[in-house]
């Protein structure tokens, strides 16, 4: 299963239980959600920043064989 499904469906059951309970969130509603759009961003970054590691890991490799 997709972990960004996983993750909304978790922060989707822990707003009910915070709702059911009158809790409020313990950080200013902006700050929150600056903060996960921070954590998404730096998740997907990996991706794209893996491969070009790889690929440069590949090169050097093969320019120590020339």
């Amino acid at each position: 299963m997709n972990p960004l499904i996983i993750s909304l469906g978790a922060g989707v059951l822990v707003g009910l239980f915070y709702a059911l309970l009158r809790v409020r969130s313990p950080a200013p509603p902006a700050i929150a959600l600056i903060g996960l759009l921070g954590m998404i961003i730096g998740g997907q970054l990996i991706h794209l920043v893996k491969p070009v590691q790889q690929t440069a890991a590949v090169a050097s490799h093969v320019d120590k064989r020339s």
